[in-house]
Formats: structure tokens, sequence, C-alpha cells
């Protein structure tokens, strides 16, 4: 295998097939590489916030009765008991439990009643591109969102509850719905604006150093917008549904925004398929600059080569040895006296002879420039 090909592997997270048994009442088993399960709640009216990190999931009902909106931030899918019982506690239906717990999922959009349920790949914020599931679920005056590993990209979301920053304290849980789906979305922004910044370094490269480690690269940033775009392209439909359909978890006040985010959507979709093509762009230039660097080395030894086939005759003639003695037709000027001399003189004229033929039609020293007052 070529030093290339070992390159351009892709790095995976270790996959099994989850044979859990499914029952009616949800997941019964985890993938054995979830992160541990832990979970925290934010609590708000406009009066107030307050943030528990521990807290017993039979406190969760409490809380509603002193907040109008209350988010439980689940980390970690590891523990599937504990995930049971906060659907118990929400009454959530167990078939999005099994999707919260099984994180392949695509993203969608599924409307159980008395919850709404968003599934979406959120982009990671490691730096790597192995995108987390989101599982959301909006219900009367409570988000529930359940992540894969820790590290999101709802820093903000935070921090403009704790300082009451815009209209997000004073309105209700759909809005906290709309304002995590907008944070997930403008998260893919900063992965692009690296990805384009990548691809506009390479330009250079490809044409003036195009080697086999510059195209590794432009394979590496091609594999990571298709991995953006396997994410994003769903979540345009699911967003669109969630901004166009009448559902009662939505305001008409909160569709407005969700159809700004649905605009985000487009144009990170536009975004990657810029980037993409690009990318494939940038991997025609390097084939054309490789053929035109081999074209060029043929160049030099087809001209060398036509250089030395005459010389290559003129030594090969005076290399039959016929002897003079033997008739005076046999080469006689091998009896001369400067017959050597003259021979590679001769030489060295058809070869510069044949230099200045070829630099006058331009196949050697560069193109040659079109005289304008000559007549085509």
């Amino acid at each position: 295998m070529s030093k290339l090909s070992l390159r351009l592997r892709r790095r995976r997270r270790p996959y099994f097939r989850r044979t859990a048994q499914i029952s009616p009442q949800g997941p019964k088993a985890a993938d054995p590489l979830a992160t541990p399960t832990t979970f925290s709640a934010l609590c708000y009216s406009p009066e107030k916030v307050e943030e528990f990190d521990a807290i017993r999931l039979d406190q969760v009902p409490d809380l509603h009765k002193h907040f109008p909106v209350v988010w439980i931030d689940v980390v970690g899918l590891a523990d599937v008991s504990l995930i049971e019982r906060i659907g118990e506690c929400f009454k959530l239906h167990p078939l999005a439990l099994e999707d919260v717990v099984h994180t392949h999922q695509r993203a969608k959009v599924e409307d159980y009643g008395e919850h709404q349920f968003i599934v979406l790949r959120m982009a990671p914020m490691d730096g790597e591109y192995d995108t987390d599931q989101l599982s959301m679920f909006l219900g009367p005056g409570c988000v529930v969102t359940f992540q894969e590993r820790p590290g999101d990209c709802f820093g903000d979301v935070r921090d403009r509850i704790r300082r009451s920053k815009g209209r997000i304290r004073s309105l209700g849980a759909d809005y906290l719905a709309y304002s995590i789906l907008d944070a997930a979305v403008d998260a893919y922004f900063p992965l692009l604006e690296r990805n384009g910044e990548a691809l506009e370094e390479l330009e250079d490269d490809v044409v003036v150093r195009p080697d086999p480690s510059v195209l590794a690269r432009v394979y590496e940033i091609r594999r990571k917008l298709l991995i953006l775009r396997r994410a994003v392209w769903p979540l345009r439909e699911a967003v669109s549904v969630l901004a166009r359909d009448q559902t009662p978890h939505f305001t008409q006040d909160t569709r407005a925004y969700l159809r700004d985010v649905y605009d985000h959507c487009i144009q990170i979709i536009d975004l990657m398929e810029t980037y993409r093509e690009l990318s494939s762009n940038l991997m025609d230039v390097y084939l054309s600059s490789m053929s035109n660097r081999l074209n060029e080395v043929m160049k030099v030894l087809t001209i060398i080569t036509t250089i030395f086939i005459p010389l290559t005759f003129i030594a090969g003639v005076y290399g039959m040895n016929f002897h003079t003695e033997s008739s005076p037709w046999n080469m006689p000027e091998l009896a001369h006296r400067y017959g050597y001399p003259i021979c590679i003189g001769v030489m060295l004229l058809i070869a510069i002879a044949e230099i200045i033929y070829f630099r006058r039609k331009g196949w050697i020293g560069g193109p040659k420039e079109p005289n304008p007052d000559k007549p085509d």
C-alpha cells in the first residue's frame, strides 16, 4: 500500500452493531462506548434563574412549580435506566427514547402529542469532525436535551439566560428550543470557515508545489465536508418542517425565528457545496500541474534525444571500421590527418544548430513571442 493511501485512511471511531432487545418500555442496552450519564437543570423566569448541577430526579417535578421554563440537559448515554426514568418523569415516548440511545439517526422531527421530538447532528467543539447526536424534547414549559458527549455549543444560550440578554427570559420553552437549534446550526459556520481558509492555502501549493502530500490534504478536506454535508442536509428539511407546520409546541412568533434558522441551513449548504466544488477544482488543477511537469520533463528528454540522434549516426558510421588498405573507398577520411577533429567539430556544429533551431521555435527556453510586424 502506498504512503498516499495510508495517509488518506479515514480515522473512524469503532462501530458496534446494536443488537439490543427493544421492548415497548424503551431501550434495554446502550452503546458500549457511551459516555457516563449526568444531567443538570437550568430553570428561569423573567425575574430569576437557577442552575442545578447535582439534583435528584424526584426533585424535577417541583421545579415546574417555581419556574415557567425548565431545561434538563442530559450528557452521556451509558446509563439507560436513568434515561428511562427521565422519560417516565416527562412522559416521553418509548420509541423516541430508543432513538435517543441509538445515536445513528438522521435529523428529523416527530410529534408525539404532548411533546415534540427533534433529532439533529451537532457540530463537534473539539476540533474533530465526528458529529454528535443531539436529541431534544419540547413539552409544556420544559426542554429536555440528550447529548452523546460533554462539550457543546450552547454556552451563549446559557449566558443569555443567566444575564437576561434579549427576549429569552420573557418567552416560553419554545423560544428556548429555537435558541438551542440556532446555536447548533450556527456552530457549523466556524468549521466551514476553517475549511475555506485551508483550501485557500492549498491553492498556491497545488500550482507551485504539487506533490502527493498536497493531494492528501485536499482529500482530507473533502472528507470533512462530506461529514458535515451528511449532518446538515437532512437538518434543512427538519427545520423546514418546524417552520412550516402548524404545531401547538411552537407559537407563531417563534416560528418566524425558525425560518431564520432555515435560512442559516441554506447558507451552510451553499458554502459546503462551494467548498466541495473548489476542492474538486483543486484536484483537477493538481492533476493538470502534475501532467504539465511530466510534459516538461518529457520535452527536455525528447530534445536531448533529438540532439544526439545525428551525433549517434555519425559515431555509428565511423564505428564500422572498414580498412582503407582493402579499398580506397573504405572511409578514406580515416587516414586524413585532421579527420578526428573535423568529425568532432561537425558533431558540435550540428548540436549547436539544433539548439538554435529549437529556441527559435520556442521548444526550449519558453514560448516564442509573436512578431507583430511579420504577417501570419
